[in-house]
């Protein structure tokens, strides 16, 4: 049952690095008992599966007398635990204790010993340490070092006093300001990023509006994607007109533009490209791009309601452009007359009508 016990505590480990195959071994070479040494040997090779099952009656009764185990070389399994067992120092083999009792004057903050047993008199040396027939004994295991407590070391005349704050003092005041990025591109950026997500207060957009005026270059870095553009035109359209003004000379505004066209149609997109024409001198071909994208939308809607406030928008925003000589009306006309007679019900489509016949009467 011993043997088992110890087999079934290693049985998870390498045969190599299991500490009590010495004793298997050498119970194999000396015992006599034919049963013993059986159960022994399958220990080392591999025990039945069915082994955990049994009581020692069981195992007993199983045995056959006949059957000789053969008995393997021994001196290869001794050689594999050698070779697979961790190395040791020499003092922790032999399993001498690393430490002994301080009895000096320096030692204050040792527990004492009871005072009855302290030797009445002088002796010897284990009697002055007052040192047991355990502790002088070479143990097979090697015990845990001695960590005692140090001591609080009181302070002196000549130390400084912070080395003992008062515990009121204790935590320290950070500055989180240290190190940190003031720049007014570091405001811009962080505010073009709340433009992206909601509408910003007038004082916020007088900020950016600002920053972008003193360096030219930070709209470069002020994080702003074409990919985010058409949420900065939802929500803050007046920053997204200041962004693209500042990006016309770039080669990046071919970019802003094509996301800008594609957009789902609204308020605030014809907004933002009403205020670009009067502002700058927009590609022809971006314009006429966007106006037919528009119409196209307000055919496309289900939504009558709807429907009907888009032409109104659209039919208005193409007036500006008419009166304002944005576009040549010649180049679109066939669009935007088929356009207005299908929503002729509508009263700005039929005044933008009008207005086509008009300049088409004023034509050489």
């Amino acid at each position: 049952v011993g043997f088992y016990l110890l087999y079934d505590i290693y049985r998870n480990e390498a045969l190599p690095t299991t500490p009590f195959v010495p004793i298997v071994l050498e119970t194999v070479e000396q015992t006599k008992d034919a049963v013993e040494r059986k159960f022994l040997l399958q220990f080392l090779t591999s025990p039945p599966k069915e082994l955990p099952k049994q009581t020692v009656r069981d195992f007993l009764a199983s045995h056959d007398p006949t059957d000789v185990p053969a008995i393997p070389d021994l001196d290869a399994f001794r050689r594999m635990h050698q070779e697979g067992a961790p190395e040791v120092s020499s003092r922790s083999a032999m399993g001498i204790r690393p430490t002994i009792r301080d009895s000096s004057d320096e030692a204050f903050w040792a527990r004492p010993p009871a005072e009855d047993s302290w030797p009445a008199e002088e002796g010897g040396a284990a009697e002055a340490l007052a040192l047991t027939f355990e502790e002088l004994t070479l143990l097979p295991y090697e015990p845990a070092w001695s960590r005692p407590v140090p001591p609080t070391l009181e302070a002196t005349a000549d130390e400084l006093f912070w080395l003992n704050v008062p515990h009121i003092l204790c935590e320290p005041m950070w500055d989180y300001t240290m190190c940190a990025d003031t720049s007014l591109g570091s405001e811009v950026r962080e505010l073009i990023a709340k433009a992206v997500k909601a509408p910003l207060p007038q004082a916020q957009q007088q900020v950016i509006f600002s920053g972008l005026e003193q360096d030219a270059k930070l709209v470069y870095h002020c994080g702003l994607t074409p990919r985010k553009l058409p949420d900065l035109v939802e929500n803050n359209p007046a920053i997204a007109i200041e962004v693209l003004l500042k990006l016309m000379s770039s080669s990046q505004i071919t970019g802003y533009f094509s996301v800008l066209v594609n957009m789902e149609m609204s308020l605030h997109s014809m907004e933002v490209v009403n205020r670009l024409t009067t502002a700058v001198d927009l590609p022809t071909e971006f314009v006429h791009l966007y106006i037919s994208n528009c119409i196209s939308s307000c055919e496309n809607i289900k939504d009558k309601y709807m429907q009907n406030r888009l032409v109104r928008l659209v039919c208005v925003f193409l007036t500006s452009l008419i009166r304002n000589k944005i576009i040549n009306v010649q180049d679109l006309f066939i669009e935007v007359q088929a356009f207005c007679i299908e929503f002729s019900r509508i009263r700005e489509a039929a005044s933008l009508f009008r207005l086509l016949k008009t300049l088409e009467h004023q034509q050489p």
